[in-house]
Formats: C-alpha cells, sequence, structure tokens
C-alpha cells in the first residue's frame, strides 16, 4: 500500500453515504410518528440557553464538521439529546452540519455503532470535511449515567415522557458542549487540514 497516504480512513465513502442518506432535523421529525416528535419539541423548550462562554468556545474554530445521529425518535435519550446537539451545532454556525438517521433504516451503521453489544441510541459520529471520523459519543454522556447510576436499582428506560428539572439538562448540555469543543480542536489541529489550510 505503497500509494496510501499516511493520513486516511478506509470508511470515509461509508460515512458519506450514511451522512447523505440521513434528513436534517425538521424532516426527520416530520417524517415521524407525530405522537412521539411532539416531545422533542417540547423539550426544545425548556433547553437551557448556551452561556456566553460555551457559545465563545463553539465559535472559536471555523473548520466544517458533520455531525451524524443514530436515533429513534421513540427514544426517551434521544428525546433529551438530540434537540440539545441541534441547539449547540446551529451554535457553531454554518461550519457544521448535523443530519439524523433513524436507527434501523441501515444495518451497517447499526452494526457499527453497537455499543456493549447493544444498538443503542442516540450514537453521535463527527467527521471530518473529508468523511474521516474524528469521533463518536453515545448512548448517554457523564451527567447522565451519574443521574441514571443514582436513581436506579435495577433496569430502566427513560421515555421522555416527563421531563428531566432544569439543573439535570444545563449539566448535560454542558458535557455536549465540551464534545463538540474537543471534536472542533480536534479538526483544528489536525496536520491534514492544517497543511491543506496553511494555518
Amino acid at each position: 500500500m505503497a500509494d496510501r497516504p499516511d493520513i486516511h480512513d478506509k470508511r470515509s465513502g461509508f460515512w458519506r453515504e450514511q451522512f447523505e442518506s440521513a434528513l436534517d432535523y425538521e424532516t426527520y421529525l416530520a417524517k415521524s410518528d407525530p405522537a412521539k416528535a411532539h416531545r422533542w419539541h417540547d423539550l426544545e423548550g425548556i433547553l437551557p440557553t448556551l452561556t456566553s462562554e460555551q457559545q465563545a468556545r463553539l465559535n472559536v474554530v471555523q473548520r466544517d464538521m458533520y455531525v451524524l445521529v443514530s436515533s429513534g425518535v421513540w427514544c426517551g435519550d434521544c428525546v433529551r439529546q438530540v434537540p440539545m446537539i441541534r441547539k449547540i451545532a446551529e451554535a457553531c454556525g454554518g461550519n457544521v452540519r448535523l443530519r439524523i438517521i433513524d436507527r434501523d433504516i441501515s444495518e451497517a451503521l447499526k452494526e457499527e455503532l453497537r455499543i456493549l453489544g447493544g444498538a443503542r441510541v442516540p450514537v453521535v459520529v463527527f467527521l471530518s470535511e473529508d468523511f474521516y471520523e474524528v469521533g463518536r459519543f453515545g448512548d448517554r454522556l457523564l451527567t447522565a449515567y451519574r443521574l441514571k447510576a443514582q436513581r436506579e436499582a435495577g433496569a430502566a428506560c427513560p421515555t421522555g415522557l416527563i421531563p428531566p428539572e432544569g439543573h439535570e439538562l444545563a449539566a448535560e448540555m454542558a458535557d455536549w458542549v465540551d464534545v463538540f469543543e474537543r471534536m472542533l480542536l480536534m479538526l483544528r489541529t489536525s496536520a491534514l487540514l492544517r497543511q491543506r489550510y496553511g494555518d
């Protein structure tokens, strides 16, 4: 493989195909069961506002980034997290593009994104402008797992019917801001992209 560049992702074609078959946020909800999709819109109305410090962190890096979310409109974790992810992606400006794909649409993607053997959602995959994987996170972040561990003695799954408390949403939003900032900084310091843009 002497002709293959040192920096490559053999799955970039796969990621491009998955991203291009995914839907923007509003289209995804419009094509979903309205009885379930309304919970997403309800949660949007109670999301905390990003602080000026968070907003500044999201706008400091101007690199193109694709954000692919494997989701289920029925999933309480998706009800809670995907509206946050959308809000943060929009705060990053036009360089960040968000798409959502139903978990059961692509068997290949479902298999690729298994966590602890399970087909969980949401799982978020961050991609460069070349559709190289930057990172992935799912199905919950640290704040959510800490709260889950405190509350539950056995197996349970949130339904999204009862909205979380404001301080929980703010803490989870802060976790997602950290994830987005990390992905953007990885792109900003990428050797390939720095060489490409001379920065």
